[in-house]
């Protein structure tokens, strides 16, 4: 084995031209046992032809690699399955394949053409494993599924609306610590359609008064993923929940939400704690759930629909998680920066930090400029203004917000130190009513020091906020403003990723 894999590694970056012309014919020329000494050569040669091959040279790998599968040797054989589903579809394998099930063969190869057909398999694949399961022993929720992913490969529509909302749960999922404000936010622009039904930790529980679409939800910013509810599993093991998870899955409730939000075929994805299980009980909750209703599919790649299984006491909650990226909420964002805000986090504190006529919001960290972004979109603003140390980070705060696209709202973005905040001029003493950063941590950019920066930082809001101006951050350390001016009116735990911060508004007197 390890001779196949330092052959590959030297094969595998060759030319496609000069692959062909010299090992491929040298491997026809082979005899055993070096033919099957040199199986690393289709091994390459499915990787180098998918990757860089021209259609023409596409065509004539796939050619050879199907004269490959009535080959003598077993280990050529098998070989030659692996590499031909890089190359894509093709009639001719697949009925290779099939003839392979339908005779005798051991079991590597037929595992090996089991697991080709799941990749390229077609309606005669579907046809063979539906008739005669034993013998074809493909996996006919995955063809199905790949079936569907080629014809009707299925769209969430955002302005779809569910007509019959009764009994609806809907999940919102956001950082532990912003609950509050989520559920605020929810309060106040979607009162005449969700009812507020509970806030746990990291959760906001939705109930719908009235029909609604996927867009009335994503018109709150403040959560990171939206679930709707399929129902909690009792089980005491993981093969006791497959059952039970399957039939949430495949239930009426599912697929009066796929129906009246899915353009095309209903397929989804399974995400599951691994405390529950591992792919293998994922495959079999598939198959299960094809089992009971065909029409819903589950599949990895590029699904519109996620179902989530969580753990949960005794058991496991299943939700119906819209897979919608890029984030219909973040249309404005043309650029990104290492370390750079959780959007939601973003949306959270310009909550936190209120609305106001004629603000002028300063970031003295701005990044790629959601803070000021989320900010100018909740109205009242005049001004925004972004410094940060990279130039880079600068340029694509500005192509964001002019990407964002707020009327009214004048941009200015500034390479530079925010402890030289009297150099700006749109700025200087009592120059802004909201300063709104989310400063770095050291987790991912080192600080030197972290207590002076934090000082720095109600040292210059001190200065630059007008009396009444606030102060909207998360502090990661333990420590009150030195400045008399700030008074603390807000401070609350949030989970940053794997650590807590207290996210503060301080208020200048």
């Amino acid at each position: 084995m390890k001779a196949d894999n330092d052959l590959y590694r030297t094969l595998r970056d060759k030319a496609c031209a000069t692959l062909w012309k010299e090992d491929v014919a040298a491997f026809d020329r082979s005899v055993e046992p070096e033919r099957s000494r040199l199986v690393a050569v289709i091994r390459a040669v499915g990787v180098a032809f998918a990757d860089r091959g021209t259609p023409a040279e596409k065509a004539q790998a796939v050619t050879w690699l199907n004269s490959l599968l009535k080959d003598p040797s077993e280990k050529v054989r098998r070989y030659a399955m692996a590499a031909l589903p890089k190359l894509g579809d093709d009639i001719q394998a697949e009925a290779k394949l099939l003839d392979i099930l339908a005779a005798p063969a051991g079991e590597r190869e037929r595992q090996k053409a089991v697991e080709a057909l799941e990749k390229i398999g077609g309606e005669a694949t579907l046809e063979a494993a539906l008739k005669d399961p034993s013998a074809v022993s493909v996996a006919p929720d995955r063809v199905a599924a790949r079936i569907a992913r080629l014809t009707e490969p299925g769209e969430i529509r955002m302005d779809r609306i569910l007509s019959r909302p009764s009994g609806v749960r809907i999940h919102l999922h956001c950082r532990k610590g912003l609950e509050r404000i989520l559920a605020d936010e929810a309060r106040v622009l979607s009162k005449e359609i969700f009812e507020v039904k509970s806030v746990v930790s990291g959760l906001v529980v939705l109930e719908p008064l009235k029909p609604f679409s996927i867009g009335d939800i994503y018109k709150l910013r403040c959560f990171a993923q939206v679930g709707f509810v399929l129902g909690d599993v009792r089980a005491q093991s993981p093969e006791e929940a497959i059952n039970p998870i399957a039939l949430r899955i495949a239930s009426n409730r599912t697929r009066d939400l796929l129906a009246a939000f899915t353009d095309g075929a209903f397929r989804y994805r399974i995400e599951m704690d691994p405390a529950l299980g591992d792919a293998e009980l994922v495959r079999k909750v598939g198959a299960e759930v094809h089992r009971f209703d065909p029409k819903i599919l589950n599949d990895p790649r590029e699904s519109p629909w996620s179902v989530d299984i969580f753990s949960a006491p005794g058991g496991a909650s299943v939700e119906l998680r819209p897979r919608l990226s890029p984030d219909p909420r973040l249309g404005y964002r043309t650029g990104e920066v290492a370390a750079g805000s959780h959007p939601p986090l973003a949306a959270a504190m310009a909550r936190l930090a209120g609305s106001y006529v004629g603000e002028v919001a300063w970031d003295p960290f701005c990044g790629s400029g959601i803070e000021l972004i989320e900010r100018a979109m909740l109205g009242g603003a005049s001004r925004v203004i972004g410094t940060d140390l990279s130039a880079e980070a600068v340029e694509i705060a500005r192509k964001n917000f002019e990407a964002a696209d707020v009327p009214g709202v004048r941009g200015t973005f500034v390479c530079g130190d925010f402890r030289e905040y009297t150099k700006i001029p749109e700025l200087g003493i009592g120059g802004a009513s909201l300063v709104i950063t989310n400063p770095p941590m050291g987790r991912r950019i080192p600080i030197a020091d972290m207590r002076g920066l934090i000082v720095n930082l109600f040292n210059a809001a001190a200065k630059v906020l007008r009396p009444g101006g606030r102060l909207v951050f998360p502090n990661p350390l333990k420590l009150e403003a030195p400045e008399r001016a700030l008074r603390l009116i807000s401070r609350n735990a949030v989970d940053l990723g794997g650590f807590e911060c207290q996210l503060e508004m301080w208020v200048k007197d």
